[in-house]
């Protein structure tokens, strides 16, 4: 059984480009996937962050029962964060790929490679949505990198190696197979996740490594575990590659930040209870409940009622899964989209454009004569719909910084503001006539979420 099990794994160990066959010497059979950690680990890089963060020092910081209740008094202070992540050099001029919870907001990043080379590195693009960031080493050239595969074309059931730096022991490789695919808002982010799931041991420090196949292709980005005890029991997941390509190729367009198509619909997953109800002989897909006037669903003639059960062909089961394959296929382009109504399947066109930002956000940033300080507000339209995760209905204005002020009062970023001393705000405009008259008692009608809510308090 060992000579079977070891024979296999060198056979499909082999280069890309070789022809597969059959080990005959006793020292093939013994390499393993030796000659693949070979050709891979040069590229999968250790990285080093250092962030600034505001921290409050607490007296009772240390005390179990005091520090809940008393999280809000104490001095704030700046502290030095250092984080200890991994990532892939993903091109000879020095472009790395990692995750977004390594690299965000970070103030330094230093770059190690395996030969102990070190390089300064800037952040080109970051997402915390996706978890994903791009870097550019500065002043590299010839690096080593690793190619991407076509991550719709991996299989559950594969070999694959997670490759990164768990804990900080350094440059580790572990095995395992691809234990699902389409895992979806189970690891980081908002739900706009979507995994591939392994059996790899991943440990805090994997982050942003490599999760390659058995030619050495990248298939993934290790990004997170599910864990009880903070290390790995088998369940971890990476971000597919083919979301990686988009996140380079944006980077070198220039793009700070990733570009996201927009779907302007509100959808929910297609459960046996609303797939009885609907007449559809089994669950799947996305039931669309709310269509925004200008989403380029609405235009290709999707209605609200309809499933949607693909996107290229490829299944959708989660709003989470449709807008990885909107973000997969790229602003600009056009996918088709299958709909099922009153039981009958049926195709259509979808352009995939942003979110438009119309009317203007008209940021407004509220001065020191106003009466609150250092509020900011914008004007709500679709862009800050999508960004905010707004209820698709909502309009007005939302609060973009509370302000040092604002957030003492209880107001927080992404609040809507409909209300203030009795006056209706639908403009940024009207918040900033407001707030400039004299006035002793301000109160807020507030939408946060779901919830409608009245703040009231005494200048």
């Amino acid at each position: 059984m060992f000579r079977i099990l070891t024979t296999v794994l060198l056979i499909i160990a082999a280069p890309l480009a070789a022809e597969t066959r059959v080990p005959e010497k006793q020292m093939e059979i013994q390499l393993g996937f030796a000659p693949l950690v070979k050709q891979a680990t040069p590229a999968v890089v250790n990285i080093y962050a250092k962030r600034i963060v505001q921290a409050r020092q607490s007296p009772f910081q240390n005390d179990p029962f005091f520090r809940g209740l008393f999280r809000d008094f104490g001095e704030v202070r700046p502290q030095v964060q250092n984080s200890l992540g991994s990532g892939v050099i993903l091109s000879e001029d020095g472009y790395v790929v990692s995750n977004y919870h390594v690299v965000g907001d970070a103030a330094e990043i230093r770059v190690v490679l395996n030969d102990r080379r070190e390089f300064d590195a800037e952040v080109m693009l970051a997402d915390e949505d996706s978890d994903l960031a791009i870097l550019k080493l500065d002043g590299a050239a010839d690096m080593p990198f690793l190619n991407l595969r076509d991550s719709d074309g991996v299989e559950v059931g594969e070999l694959v190696l997670a490759i990164g730096n768990p804990f900080g022991v350094g440059q580790t490789v572990s095995s395992g197979i691809v234990s699902g695919l389409a895992r979806s808002g189970t690891a980081t982010g908002n739900g706009r996740g979507y995994f591939i799931q392994t059996d790899a041991p991943i440990n805090p420090g994997n982050s942003g490594g490599a999760l390659i196949d058995v030619n050495g292709q990248l298939i993934g980005v290790n990004t997170s575990i599910l864990t009880r005890s903070g290390g790995s029991n088998g369940i971890g997941f990476a971000i597919p590659s083919n979301l990686v390509a988009q996140f380079v190729a944006q980077a070198r367009q220039g793009h700070e930040r990733f570009q996201r198509p927009w779907a302007g619909m509100n959808g929910q997953p297609v459960d046996a209870d609303i797939a009885a109800s609907l007449g559809l002989d089994r669950p799947g897909g996305i039931v669309v409940s709310g269509l925004q006037k200008v989403s380029p669903f609405l235009e290709a003639g999707i209605e609200p009622g309809d499933v949607i059960v693909a996107v290229d062909g490829q299944p959708v089961n989660t709003p989470a899964e449709m807008i990885f394959r909107m973000s997969v296929a790229g602003l600009g382009e056009e996918v088709t989209v299958t709909a099922v109504r009153n039981g009958k399947s049926f195709d259509t066109p979808v352009r995939l454009l942003a979110a438009p930002e119309k009317p203007q956000r008209d940021r407004r940033q509220m001065g020191k004569s106003t009466a609150l300080p250092g509020l900011q507000v914008v004007n709500i339209n679709p862009a800050v719909l999508a960004e905010y995760g707004l209820p698709l209905g909502s309009t007005g204005v939302v609060v973009e910084d509370p302000g040092p002020f604002g957030g003492q009062v209880g107001l927080r970023k992404g609040d809507i503001l409909h209300v203030i001393n009795g006056e209706t705000v639908e403009t940024t405009d009207d918040v900033q006539q407001v707030l400039s008259g004299r006035v002793r008692v301000l109160a807020f009608d507030v939408q946060r979420g779901l919830q409608r809510l009245v703040i009231r308090f005494r200048l």
